[in-house]
């Protein structure tokens, strides 16, 4: 994958991703919801992918063991030093060549139409505009690549729906920027991708957490903007 010509300078993003005790509660949390069901969550978004990707906010890596053998590179982003350590040592287990930097969603080191696919696990929620970076996915997305993803959503209860709106500034600043009330589903419509397919659920993250409303699925970038 050229790295040549990345998107616009934003700053020194990574830096401003730091979130230390939010990303070892994180990197301790998510062994247990890998169990309880988001392995089998992420399989199913990677299942049928091929060629080049890039998956944003890799976290410790784990949807690298699961790319099909398809798949032949994997550049991964991860702004957090901590989750990013996690994310080189699992990269040099998997069979699928990937590659793991520091980066964030909202500048991807990626010449404009050179990706397959673009994977967003859990990162949605968290990125500070969604619209911004899923303009960014587009760009880098060849036309007709594929946008793969998994994230939790708003309810479409409207009492649970008002109480995440009213958790949402205290949970943003304590979670990494993580926001539990967005319409990403809407947001992806609303940057020009057209939706192939999209499941609807709720999960538990944990046992001692009530289900939250998810998106699995896959949309088609129809080409760059502008």
């Amino acid at each position: 994958m050229d790295e040549s010509s990345p998107g616009p300078d934003r700053g020194n993003e990574p830096d401003r991703a730091q979130h230390p005790r939010f990303a070892r509660a994180y990197a301790r949390a998510v062994e247990g919801m890998n169990r309880r069901g988001a392995t089998e969550h992420r399989r199913r978004m990677l299942a049928g992918l091929n060629g080049s990707v890039v998956e944003l906010g890799a976290g410790a890596g784990s949807s690298f063991s699961l790319y099909p053998p398809t798949v032949t590179r994997v550049l991964a982003l991860e702004p957090d030093d901590y989750l990013r350590g996690l994310a080189l040592q699992e990269a040099r287990t998997v069979p699928t060549p990937v590659t793991v930097i520091p980066g964030v969603a909202e500048r991807i080191p990626a010449e404009t139409g050179s990706v397959d696919a673009v994977v967003v696990s859990l990162v949605l929620c968290s990125v500070q505009d969604q619209g911004t970076v899923l303009a960014e996915i587009r760009r880098v997305l060849k036309p007709g690549g594929t946008l793969a993803y998994y994230e939790h959503v708003r309810s479409e209860r409207p009492l649970v729906a008002a109480v995440e709106d009213l958790l949402t500034p205290v949970w943003r600043r304590a979670a990494g920027g993580c926001h539990p009330n967005r319409d990403t589903l809407g947001a992806i419509r609303a940057a020009g991708f057209a939706i192939q397919d999209n499941e609807r659920f709720g999960f538990a993250p944990s046992a001692l957490t009530p289900p939250v409303a998810h998106i699995l699925g896959r949309a088609t970038s129809p080409g760059s903007p502008g």
